[in-house]
């Protein structure tokens, strides 16, 4: 049984603005974003046909559930970390499981045999951190690994593109600038290296469609001076702080800008955003020990809280020890 892991990068969005509806019922959007050190964990355990064993497919006595496409067999094990909490999801419905299929299905593979995913989650789920976007172009390099498809094969991004306005740009992480629907790269930036604190009230959620929707109902214009600024900066640590679904989010879920209000008033901290759609919110910190205490009193008002720091990390195989 071949095992290997590949590493699934956290991301906030440095500057998201959401202009009108397209006719294929997305947005247009002119984005920002930036990896994260804060990253998930997948390992493959690759069973080529004929040599499957069902003792593959357990873990902790109990039975993983598989899902099975044209002789490949998937298997999505999900394990949560640091107190995180994610719902139940179907095999079939995970989106590691769709990026193998959507991959084999796009290059015609030959491989058959059994691939178990063990998901170890360290990204808050539906908190604007890009977590489930990011499992997907792990997956697709996972898969890729698999099938014996180079990493820069162009078929990956377009599989990728597929999946989630924001999966193809884990394929290259850093820091990147992207229109369209979020998913046309324009240019990357040299990524910042500043410590950043992750806050989520317990409780919180803003499901991401609902909050377009209150958008469309009341749309945030972009700043026209942020935007204007945008178009003139060279590095990440230039680019404005930027957020118009914000309001949105906020409307949704009462009591969620009070953490960007206070947040901002802690000593050392340089701006707080909103993450995405949320619910969590990003700190940017003058150094470790700032971010160390916010994390502090963070949780002291009961909030989940995580220090991590802007990366330059993308979705990427880890290499073997010899």
């Amino acid at each position: 049984m071949n095992e290997f892991k590949v590493l699934a990068p956290a991301k906030v969005n440095l500057f998201l603005g959401i202009g009108e509806g397209r006719e294929d019922g997305f947005h247009e959007v002119r984005t920002v974003l930036h990896a994260l050190a804060l990253h998930d964990v997948l390992t493959f355990a690759v069973v080529p046909e004929g040599g499957f064993d069902p003792r593959y497919i357990v873990r902790g006595g109990f039975d993983l559930p598989v899902a099975t496409e044209e002789g490949i067999s998937v298997g999505v094990d999900v394990v949560c970390h640091e107190g995180i909490e994610l719902p139940e999801i179907p095999t079939e419905d995970n989106l590691v499981t769709k990026a193998i299929f959507a991959l084999a299905r796009a290059c015609e593979v030959s491989w058959r045999g059994y691939i178990r995913v063990i998901l170890d989650k360290h990204i808050p789920a539906q908190a604007g951190l890009g977590g489930g976007s990011s499992d997907a172009a792990a997956a697709l390099l996972g898969a890729a690994s698999i099938f014996g498809i180079p990493a820069d094969d162009p078929r990956i991004a377009e599989v990728a593109a597929t999946l989630g306005s924001d999966v193809p740009f884990f394929l290259t992480g850093g820091c990147a600038e992207y229109v369209g629907k979020g998913d046309q790269f324009v240019r990357s930036f040299d990524p910042m290296k500043d410590y950043v604190v992750i806050m989520i009230p317990e409780g919180a959620t803003v499901p991401t469609a609902k909050a377009y929707e209150l958008f469309d109902s009341m749309p945030v214009p972009i700043d026209p001076v942020a935007e204007r600024d945008l178009s003139y900066v060279s590095e990440a640590f230039e680019v404005p702080i930027f957020n118009n679904l914000s309001r949105a989010a906020y409307m949704m879920c009462p009591g969620l800008e009070d953490v960007r209000r206070w947040a901002r008033c802690e000593d050392g901290v340089d701006d707080v955003l909103l993450a995405g759609s949320g619910a969590a919110h990003f700190a940017i910190c003058d150094d470790h020990d700032t971010a160390d205490l916010l994390v502090v009193h963070a949780r002291k008002k009961g909030y989940y809280a995580r220090l991590t720091s802007f990366s330059s990390l993308r979705a990427a195989v880890v290499p073997k020890k010899d």
